[in-house]
């Protein structure tokens, strides 16, 4: 098992995060439309996958915030934000923000994803919910980036990521 903290408790996190130069591990999701969507469904395209706890939690909305403003910058790439939120409630969040530079995805049909993927919080209060990451994909699906971020109520490094998609 991985290990993170919150607020410094430690918390494990079941599966292994996909390395750069790995193939990114299958995925199917829910959309705010109740549809189901994998990588195909973005093909041709860069993937900029946000994982967060939820996007009623502080961190996780100001993530949600940063990544939709710097996804105006970036071509041929799509930027999900991805937890295990009902799509409702985060169709209600991006609407209510005005985010519309992101696509939100729930693991709330499909759990798998969130071990296939390396962030299944276990053993804790939060188990069910995804640990802070962000994986970044090529147009081929490669791993161009990844990071599990150490303490949940950080913020990732946005500055890693976007750098990635420039090599």
């Amino acid at each position: 098992m991985q290990k993170i903290t919150r607020a410094g408790e430690p918390m494990d996190v079941a599966g292994t995060l996909p390395a750069p130069g790995d193939a990114a591990p299958l995925m199917t999701l829910t959309n705010t439309d109740l549809e189901d969507v994998t990588l195909d469904t973005y093909s041709g395209k860069r993937k900029v996958l946000n994982i967060i706890p939820s996007v009623d939690t502080p961190t996780c909305a100001v993530s949600t915030r940063r990544f939709n403003e710097l996804a105006s910058q970036l071509d041929n790439t799509v930027v999900l934000v991805v937890s295990a939120d009902l799509p409702f409630a985060a169709k209600r969040f991006c609407g209510a923000e005005g985010l519309d530079n992101v696509e939100t995805l729930s693991t709330f049909r499909h759990r798998e994803f969130q071990e296939a993927w390396g962030v299944a919080l276990a053993n804790s209060a939060m188990e069910g919910l995804c640990a802070r990451a962000v994986v970044v994909l090529d147009a081929d699906n490669r791993v161009l980036h990844s990071e599990l971020v150490s303490e949940l109520k950080n913020e990732p490094n946005y500055d890693a990521a976007l750098a990635s998609l420039k090599r």
